[in-house]
Formats: C-alpha cells, structure tokens, sequence
C-alpha cells in the first residue's frame, strides 16, 4: 500500500531539465539530497520523496502511481498518451517540436510532405497532426539522429525537437513547420487521495510564489506630488503601491511591483511622467 503521507515526485535523473527542477524545488524552500547517482530522495522539511528516472519513463511511473507527480518535457507527456493530469506549465526547458527538410529543397507548404517519409521519436505527435492537416506519410520511428536520416536515405524529412535550430544546420536540414511549443510541465496520477491532494496543493503554492518572484520587480521611486496620480496610474502592479512622504514635503517615495514583460516600457514611461532615483530589486518569492 502507498504512504498516503508522501507525496512522491519523479524527476529526470540527469540533463538540463532534471538541473532546472532540482533548482525549482530548492528555491520553493524543500530541502533534500540530490547526490549524482542516488535513485531516491526523501526531503528532511517536506512530506515529499523524490525518484530519480528516465525521462521517457516518468509518465509511465506516474500512470501506475508509482510516482505520485512527475517533472517532464510536455513533449513527453504527449508522446506516451498516458491517462494523466497536466497539472501546471514551470516556463523552461522550452522547445519545439518541428519538421525540417533538407535546405537546398524550395519548401511551399505541407503538402510537401504528402506521400513523402518522416523519420522521427515522435511517431504519435506527428501522426496526430498529420491526420489532422490531410497529409498521409510514411512515419519512420527511430530513437536518436533522427536528422542523419535523410542523408543516409532512411526518409525524406525529419521531425524533432528543436531548441536553437543549429543541429538542423549542421545537418543541412532547414525547420519548416512546427508542430509543438513545449515546455517542462508538473504531470500527476489522475487518482490521488485527498491526503495527498493536499500536499501537492502545498507544494503548487510554493512553486507559484517562486514564479511570481521571478517574474516580477519591485520598484522604488521618487515622484513629485503633482506628478503623482499621473506615475500611479502607469504603475500596472499590485492592487495599489505604497506612498510614503519624503522630508521633502513636495515629493513622495513610491513603491510597487512591476512584470518582468512590462518593466522597460513601464520605466520609461515612469521617468518621461517625472519619476526619479528609480531603484529596481529582484524579488525572491510573492506571496499574494
């Protein structure tokens, strides 16, 4: 029987997402050890237990509630098309899942890939999006340079995941049409017990106050009091900033929150409005 008091969370042994998860989950305060070459981990400050697996294998732990949630590229998630929950978009390891044919051919729409070959990892993807568009191609499924395969013949596209594009290059190849934007995604066991419900509403609020921070500056300014409901209403933040009198009785110091997307539009439009000695400090974690 499962330990209704522990949530346990599977996450991808070693890579750059593993790296990124690991330093998500500390940064949400949870304390545990993560030494290189340990399969298991139980947090010393958090009802938690961490697996160390395959990435391709989490959604299958997660499925058969091995693992209660897991950390995983979206793309994974997808490809598997286990019955499980996508529980919440974390915002890195992005990529895309893209066709690529070889450069030197003219590219003037997806028919080209009508009765033509694909040679890709993600034979249900492709499939899907194919069949959706009209397009009927022979789906080459390999593991692992997949864009070797239209120089040694195997097909006459590929479909991958690209990050930079520049593998593709060295490859000769040229990206034509993506088929997913994907992302590092928390995915969950479509049964858990209200017990441990509970825990990952625990852990989802601590993620999300880390999010928040990082996605978000505090700023602090000083503004001429007949320049003040105009720098307010330019501040998009938190329901109202905090005005606070300068010895200075014609000025003010305000403080607010503004969005990472925003900020540099937002400051200059703070200055142009008489804002000055604006000091910009990064937030650690908000709580709202």
């Amino acid at each position: 029987m499962t330990d209704n008091t522990i949530l346990r969370l599977a996450i991808q042994r070693k890579g750059r997402l593993s790296e990124d998860s690991l330093s998500l989950i500390k940064e949400s305060g949870i304390k545990f050890s993560s030494d290189t070459g340990r399969l298991k981990s139980t947090s010393r400050n958090f009802p938690i237990e961490f697996l160390f697996l395959r990435d391709d294998d989490i959604p299958d732990y997660v499925a058969d509630g091995v693992a209660d949630i897991g950390i995983v590229g979206e793309n994974v998630a997808l490809e598997k098309g286990k019955n499980i929950d996508n529980i919440k978009k974390l915002g890195f390891s992005k990529c895309r899942l893209s066709l690529a044919i070889p450069k030197e051919i003219d590219y003037l729409g997806l028919q080209y890939f009508h009765q033509s070959s694909i040679a890709t990892s993600y034979p249900r993807i492709l499939g899907s999006f194919l069949e959706k568009n009209g397009i009927k191609a022979d789906i080459h499924e390999i593991s692992g340079s997949v864009e070797i395969a239209p120089s040694i013949g195997l097909a006459a596209a590929v479909c991958d995941i690209v990050s930079s594009g520049s593998t593709l290059l060295s490859n000769g190849l040229k990206e034509v049409e993506t088929i997913l934007h994907s992302e590092a995604v928390i995915i969950g066991n479509q049964n858990l017990s209200q017990q441990k419900k509970s825990i990952l509403d625990r852990l989802l609020f601590r993620i999300e106050s880390v999010q928040k921070g990082k996605n978000n500056k505090y700023i602090l300014l000083n503004a001429p009091n007949d320049k003040l409901d105009e720098i307010i209403t330019l501040l998009p933040g938190m329901r109202s900033p905090t005005i606070v009198p300068l010895a200075d009785k014609n000025w003010s110091s305000v403080h607010s929150v503004i969005n990472e997307d925003e900020f540099w539009d937002v400051i200059e439009n703070l200055r142009g409005a008489g804002a000055e000695g604006i000091l910009v400090v990064p937030i650690e974690k908000m709580i709202l």
